[in-house]
């Protein structure tokens, strides 16, 4: 029987030295702006960790805070801050609050097609245009056309930090045409020679970013990693991962990669900025 015992120790010793360090399974679900980042850090970080599966999938930031609420994703990825209800509905399903973590900034960057004689418009230019105030680039020094407005839906980060810092809580106009994520705003500009959006830094391709000025007095500035650092940038901010409570283990792991060095590599490949 002790020979029997000994042998089914040495067994298990050898399958606890087989075993990868980080094996196991990380969900990550939210922003549309970030998808793109998410899975990069993900595939990167698969390479050098043996056995760890990293799942990422988007469908807007309201999205991402649901499944973590609902117990359903390990993390969310947000481009906005949490809301106190949100976090309170965390608290009360699971007695732990939402961890915030600040991995990566952006400039929220207006698109226009790259034919548009325009470089800059003002922060009030761009709250009237989306309201509906201003329908005709010659108002704002462009051609004599009818602009196209493109937006986000309702469950998408960008949307709430477009409406609260750029229209001030103002509705959006009727007539923009609200599209599923980023890459189908730069994909409807790019194609409308009239068109306008906005979205994450990263996704301007194929389009002309405009600089943003704060107001009629101040300098035209261009989202960059020095403008959205030092809040230069009118439409800087940061883009955040959410746990409940403080993370262990696998999760941990990712996430302080994802905060180190080579993480934050990722952030400046995919064309966002480092947080630090």
């Amino acid at each position: 029987m002790n020979r029997i015992t000994s042998l089914v120790r040495l067994i298990l010793v050898s399958v606890t030295i087989a075993t990868p360090a980080f094996a196991g399974s990380v969900t990550i679900k939210g922003s549309d702006t970030m998808v793109v980042l998410g899975q990069k850090w993900a595939e990167t970080y698969m390479k050098t960790h043996a056995g760890q599966t990293i799942q990422v999938t988007g469908g807007g930031s309201g999205t991402g805070i649901s499944a973590l609420t609902n117990g359903t994703t390990d993390i969310a990825e947000s481009s906005r801050s949490m809301k106190d209800a949100e976090k309170a509905a965390v608290q009360a399903k699971f007695s732990q609050p939402a961890t915030e973590f600040v991995v990566a900034r952006d400039g929220v960057t207006v698109y226009v097609h790259k034919s548009n004689p325009l470089n800059e418009l003002t922060m009030d230019q761009i709250k009237q245009i989306y309201t509906g105030k201003i329908e005709n680039w010659k108002e704002v020094g462009g051609a004599d056309a009818k602009i196209t407005i493109y937006s986000r839906e309702n469950n998408s980060g960008t949307y709430v930090f477009f409406k609260e810092h750029v229209l001030q809580n103002a509705d959006f106009a009727a007539r923009a045409q609200t599209l599923p994520g980023t890459a189908a705003v730069v994909n409807a500009v790019a194609r409308d020679k009239n068109g306008v959006g906005y979205g994450g830094a990263a996704y301007a391709k194929n389009i002309k970013a405009l600089r943003v000025k704060k107001d009629a007095a101040s300098a035209a500035i261009a989202p960059s990693a020095a403008t959205v650092k030092d809040g230069s940038y009118a439409l800087a901010r940061a883009l955040f991962f959410y746990t409940r409570g403080t993370p262990a283990g696998d999760v941990k792991a990712f996430i302080d990669w994802v905060s180190g060095k080579d993480g934050q590599k990722v952030v400046t490949d995919v064309g966002y900025f480092p947080v630090k």
